[in-house]
């Protein structure tokens, strides 16, 4: 069945016209198609699901990712994170969906009064809806997205309802439905759920599947990207990965806006509890969807924000990424082509990580340039941004033939992006920037501090100016700053002359 998200029952439901006493409560639109009609099935096939989940124990929870596909193929993935709740004293739920069947430019949030579901009517906590939709424009009280298109319903916030009315005793729904997806967008509305909630007892779900439609293996190795990103709390990456379809969630959107709403309510680990895709349930391998079930929550330890996962190379993988920059550029320079990076003889090269390729001339920058999100192999990576930084970076003429013997190289591999949630906690030498405000960006190596012997005041301001924009707006709080280190490593000696 080659449905976005799967469904399992052949006949689904289609709501009809509502009677004028009703039209501000939203009927339930996939049952019967997505999970049981009747009541009673419902509930039973729900509490079979939640009494075979055994999630790790989790103290300060603050939002959950689940899947929306028909509760056959991802139920069991749902129930994994939707078991957590069980005896928490949550008094509000905000669902944060993709939409799938109309296009609009902003966060709708529903401007009705419940939503209908086999299992009873869920509430509207309509005065926290006009509270939120009072922060942002991007952010707006509406029926788009919730009603019917073209005889479509959009299924995958309903789904999510059953759940949470099997598990939680009387809660109140804040229902959003994402038309737009963008980082802007998700800022915007994870900023806002921030301001709005106060106080313990609002819980945040996002509501996504993974990849859609590719082999078992394939889908297995994109999801493992997106779930590394969410443990690792690079949101940035996952949103600009997301944009270019680089990486695959029908609701990337609501992961985003989710962790970025967690993070300012002192949120900052993700755990991943399952993974799965429609092949381990269907059997069929040949065109999966993939499934994960995820928890945001405030750390246990005091150590604050959670590390990120250390990498390494070493003195030989090190030397190979230096011989394929060095032959990158070289290749580009004399032959106007691409160099064939072959297959890296190791498989952290294969890794996707962001690097930067700097090139000096006696001493002084001649080139830089570089991914910030891992949007390749490693080695790739290195290929493409060493070429660019000799021929495309616009500070200085392209490269030539005669200056290659005179070339030095270092290359710098970055972790995670972290936001900067205390300026002070900057370490200069160690820590690099990214400053983005709206569409202005601007980044900086971690060397490049102690290299011009800056302080942290001016390290800030000059990342801004880096961004194009006053050297003062990293203190504003619609600009983001986040941090990373980077793996720097370099042959400083000229590059050979022959080939």
């Amino acid at each position: 069945m080659r449905n976005c998200c799967k469904a399992f029952f052949l006949l689904p439901i289609l709501a009809a016209a509502l009677p004028a006493q009703n039209r501000n409560v939203r009927p339930p639109m996939a049952a019967g198609s997505f999970y049981p009609a009747d009541a009673k099935q419902l509930a039973g096939m729900i509490d079979g699901l939640l009494a075979a989940a055994r999630p790790a124990p989790i103290k300060d929870l603050a939002a959950i990712v689940v899947p929306h596909a028909g509760y056959v193929y991802s139920g069991h993935v749902a129930a994994q994170a939707y078991a957590l709740l069980k005896g928490r004293p949550i008094q509000r739920v905000v669902v944060i969906a993709p939409c799938h069947i109309d296009a609009f430019g902003f966060s709708s949030v529903f401007d009705g009064d419940a939503y209908d579901t086999p299992l009873g009517r869920v509430p509207v906590d309509t005065a926290f809806v006009a509270k939120l939709a009072s922060m942002d424009k991007r952010v707006q009280r509406s029926g788009r997205g919730h009603g019917m298109v073209n005889g479509r319903g959009e299924h995958s916030l309903e789904v999510q309802l059953p759940f949470l009315q099997r598990v939680l005793k009387d809660f109140k729904l804040v229902p959003i439905v994402m038309g737009e997806q963008d980082y802007g967008t998700c800022r915007a509305l994870g900023v806002a759920l921030a301001k709005s909630i106060q106080g313990p007892g609002t819980l945040v779900v996002a509501s996504s599947d993974l990849s859609h439609f590719h082999t078992y293996d394939k889908a297995t190795h994109l999801d493992r990207k997106t779930l590394q990103a969410l443990e690792e709390w690079d949101y940035l990456s996952m949103a600009r990965n997301f944009e270019r379809r680089v990486w695959e969630a029908c609701g990337g959107g609501p992961i985003v806006a989710a962790m970025i709403a967690a993070e300012r309510l002192g949120a900052t680990e993700a755990r991943v509890l399952k993974y799965a895709n429609s092949g381990d349930v269907t059997g069929d391998k040949s065109s999966v969807v993939g499934y994960g079930a995820a928890a945001l929550c405030k750390p246990e330890s005091t150590g604050g924000t959670a590390s990120a996962r250390r990498f390494s190379l070493t003195t030989a993988e090190k030397t190979e990424l230096l011989e394929i920059a060095k032959r990158s550029v070289e290749t580009a320079v004399r032959e106007h082509k691409g160099y064939d990076v072959g297959t890296a003889r190791n498989a952290r090269l294969m890794q996707e990580r962001g690097a930067f390729v700097t090139l000096k001339k006696r001493g002084q920058l001649r080139g830089c340039i570089g991914y910030v999100a891992p949007v390749a192999p490693l080695a790739v990576t290195v290929r493409d941004v060493a070429a660019f930084a000799a021929l495309e970076d616009r500070r200085f003429q392209p490269v030539s033939v005669a200056e290659l013997p005179e070339l030095e190289y270092e290359i710098s591999v970055l972790s995670p992006l972290r936001r900067v949630l205390d300026t002070r906690h900057i370490r200069i030498g160690t820590d690099g920037l990214v400053i983005k405000r709206d569409a202005s960006e601007g980044l900086l190596l971690p060397q490049v501090a102690p290299e011009q012997g800056w302080n942290c005041l001016q390290f800030l301001e000059n990342t801004c100016l880096k961004a194009g924009i006053n050297p003062s707006a990293w203190k504003d709080p619609d600009t983001d700053i986040f941090s990373f280190t980077a793996l720097v490593f370099g042959d400083h000696t000229p590059a050979r002359k022959d080939d």
